[in-house]
């Protein structure tokens, strides 16, 4: 059994290897995909984490493409004799510190370049090694009160190639440090309620009424007057299909529709086209159904729009669908009629499904008009997802939908799979859904938050505009949802590890904000910002934020750029 200490080992062994050889988690996780062993990027961020120890059934090919011994990622192992370790050979250079002796180590393997390498080792430790080993023997083994071995129960190797960021590591230390008194400013979860966010009372109250008919299980797939509502709603948007309530799907919000239908999907080897930057479920969903999240471009450049010739140039044979999510969570952006429809073109030539996730379909901003990919094709089944959580305010109901459309009579399997799982979860939860049809029909309060006097549009603007004055930043402006993903010059903020730099915002100013990569961003050069607090609690995040920046580009020795690139504009202006 990996004991805690040994996972945080494994983690700084991997983590120096994989940035000696120049590759990002992605990069890492393709090339050992490619070699045949399916690694998603999550999982390795959990080893490099220590969340995980690095799974046994992986290790040959990860040492192999990181040109050093099993046994040195394992345990640290520098020993030549060792029949699982490749050659390695002690430098003559060493010192002392902190009453540890560093070895340098060269790990050299016949497909790559020599790796020198530090490695830590505890002197008292290493002059027992008998010591050594039956403590690791002793680890592998739990005993009862009464002498007897117990066995350890470890997670599923499924949840190796899992990772949920939002609520990971950073919330975690969070909550420690609000359980130790101090007050942290959270920009990390698109929760309306806790941000002072009321939901409409008009809800609440009919919810209230219809409490005395909500006490049993519903229909598997959802009430009728909720499901009846849905498909009014998309009726009224210019719905192209012939749908009824069969075709809708209550769910305990999308999350749980998302997980269903990959459930339903995926066979082990499938793949799915996910928008890198995405929401992790995506992702992580794929993955636990034994499918592979492949992730396609979008363009900063381009306001965030999707990369058509990227999507094209993923698909292979075992490709099952695409997923879009418009707007857009982490970047806010909204799509054009143009790129759906291409898209839709791409869906059509591959015999592929579309899985629309649009949740924040009224939450817009400056006027902009979403269009629903229902209304633009009959000649792929579209899935579209949707739900109360974020334009109602009321995400704790867990009231969403998925509904089907479009190209149907092939997948009559898929859709019996769909009802299979529906069926054993019983149905969503009952309460909430009757707050279906109240919030679909009447005035939607949404639309006075996001206008130019309404609180999200003034927060939008502050978060933009305090972002693109610090030196280094660039943010786009968001035209829906309420987030945005600067991006940090990587010139500028040489960062290397995104989660340890948010890391470290947390502990130096109290803000607590999800690293790019926690969004399957490939690169560690850009982070998302929750622009739900308050004008007030949002200038003091903003003025953290300014003050932190700073202070690293004080560190990296970078002022000096941001000070050349001022010069610079302000002669041109001249």
């Amino acid at each position: 059994m990996n004991t805690d200490k040994d996972k945080m080992g494994q983690a700084q062994r991997l983590v120096h290897l994989r940035r000696e050889k120049g590759l990002t988690a992605e990069q890492l996780a393709q090339a050992m995909t490619k070699a045949g062993t399916k690694v998603s990027r999550g999982a390795i961020s959990n080893w490099e984490r220590g969340t995980n120890g690095i799974v046994s059934s992986k290790l040959p090919i990860l040492a192999r493409i990181l040109g050093c011994s099993e046994g040195y990622l394992l345990r640290g192992d520098i020993n030549a004799n060792s029949s699982d370790d490749r050659p390695v050979h002690d430098a003559k250079n060493a010192s002392i510190e902190n009453n540890k002796k560093v070895t340098m180590t060269t790990l050299s393997d016949s497909n790559t370049k020599n790796v020198t390498l530090a490695v830590p080792t505890d002197t008292q430790a290493n002059s027992d090694n008998t010591t050594t080993k039956h403590s690791q023997a002793n680890s592998q083994n739990s005993s009862t009160m009464d002498g007897k071995p117990m066995s350890v129960l470890k997670k599923s190797d499924k949840l190796q190639n899992v990772c949920y960021d939002i609520r990971g590591p950073l919330l975690q230390a969070a909550n420690k440090m609000e359980a130790e008194g101090q007050r942290i400013l959270k920009l990390n979860v698109g929760n309306p309620a806790p941000f002072g966010f009321e939901a409409p009372h008009e809800i609440l109250r009919d919810v209230a009424l219809n409490l005395p008919d909500a006490t049993g299980y519903s229909d598997s797939q959802g009430i009728f007057s909720a499901r009846k509502a849905v498909l009014q709603y998309y009726q009224s948007k210019g719905l192209l299909s012939a749908v009824d309530v069969r075709d809708v799907y209550l769910g305990n919000g999308v999350s749980e529709l998302i997980v269903m239908t990959m459930q339903a999907l995926m066979n082990d080897g499938d793949e799915v086209l996910i928008p890198m930057p995405d929401y992790p479920l995506w992702t992580a969903a794929a993955n636990l159904a034994g499918g592979t999240a492949v992730h396609y471009r979008c363009n900063e450049e381009d306001n965030w729009h999707p990369d058509i010739e990227d999507i094209k140039s993923k698909i292979t044979s075992k490709t099952k669908g695409i997923v879009v999510i418009n707007p857009n969570n982490p970047t806010g952006a909204l799509y054009s009629d143009d790129i759906l429809k291409q898209i839709i073109e791409v869906a059509i030539e591959h015999d592929l499904i579309i899985m629309a996730d649009e949740i924040y379909d009224r939450v817009l901003y400056d006027n902009a008009v979403h269009t629903p990919m229902s209304t633009l094709t009959d000649d792929v089944l579209v899935l579209s997802y949707n739900g109360l959580s974020k334009s109602h305010r009321i995400a704790g109901f867990r009231a969403g939908w998925m509904m089907l459309s479009g190209k149907k009579h092939h997948a009559s399997d898929f859709i019996e799979g769909l009802n299979m799982l529906a069926s054993m979860r019983l149905c969503s939860n009952v309460p909430g859904q009757y707050a279906i049809q109240t919030a679909m029909g009447g005035y939607q309060s949404m639309k006075e938050l996001t206008s130019e006097k309404g609180r999200l549009f003034k927060q939008r603007e502050l978060a933009i505009s305090r972002l693109n004055a610090i030196p280094g930043i660039s943010c786009t402006m968001p035209q829906g949802a309420f987030y945005c993903f600067p991006k940090m010059d990587p010139e500028i903020y040489p960062v290397k590890d995104d989660m340890e730099f948010m890391m470290d915002l947390l502990n130096e100013e109290q803000v607590l904000m999800v690293q790019g990569t926690g969004f399957n961003w490939d690169a560690p050069d850009h982070f998302r910002v929750v622009y739900l607090p308050n004008v007030h609690d949002l200038e003091n995040a903003m003025d953290r934020l300014d003050r932190f920046f700073a202070k690293k580009r004080q560190q990296y020795g970078t002022e000096k750029l941001v000070n050349k690139e001022s010069s610079k504009a302000k002669s041109l202006s001249a």
